[in-house]
């Protein structure tokens, strides 16, 4: 996983509320087990028209001046629905780094911090603040700065974000879960050494002759 500490970024708006994951990615391409080959298919039934291969030109993100967006503005429960962790993935792949919403379905929310992917929760006033900026200026860029928990906007107003200290931590030093755990490798060697003698049978001398 790559760590996160600042990252500035052009922001698209997607002014939708409880966009659910299968609207993020669709069901029908979950059929594989890797972890690659979603990005393509974000939002397929929304950036296509007809479920065809013809992008519809007023979906935010077929627009000219979001193309290069890695940071994906949102309205309240964005990631609703189920937990698939295929809809992260899709977002991270296509090349958004940040998600910014005033909630998150729970397990959305998990999800995007063990790829890598950070959620920003924002208040409504502060999102909406947001969507009237990006509408009025194009090429809107944010920077998002992880270990201070912030955002900073062009105009220079920082607006702090709350997030769990061993999940942030995780993220500024680029590690997921298997990650985490070879940090402690010797100290998990010593235990497994210590552990092998526990599992030796004590010997009787009496007993054996």
């Amino acid at each position: 996983m790559d760590a996160f500490t600042i990252h500035q970024g052009v922001v698209a708006p997607l002014d939708q509320a409880n966009v659910d994951t299968d609207a993020i990615i669709p069901a029908r391409f979950l059929k594989v087990v890797s972890r690659s080959g979603f990005g393509k298919s974000l939002f397929r039934d929304w950036r296509y028209l007809d479920g065809g291969d013809v992008p519809d030109p007023a979906f935010v993100l077929n627009q000219p001046r979001y193309q290069q967006a890695t940071i994906l503005l949102a309205r309240a429960n964005f990631g609703c629905g189920s937990s698939r962790e295929h809809a992260p993935w899709a977002l991270y792949e296509y090349g958004f780094r940040v998600v910014i919403a005033p909630s998150f379905g729970d397990i959305f929310y998990n999800n995007c911090l063990n790829v890598g992917l950070l959620p920003v929760r924002l208040s409504a006033e502060q999102v909406q603040s947001l969507f009237d900026e990006i509408a009025a200026r194009e090429g809107y860029s944010l920077a998002v700065d992880l270990p201070e928990q912030r955002v900073v906007t062009p105009a220079g107003q920082h607006w702090h974000f709350e997030i769990d200290a061993f999940r942030k931590d995780a993220l500024v030093q680029g590690a997921d879960a298997i990650g985490r755990t070879l940090q402690f490798q010797d100290e998990i060697a010593a235990y497994e050494a210590r552990r092998s003698a526990w599992l030796v049978p004590a010997v009787n001398p009496s007993a054996a002759r």
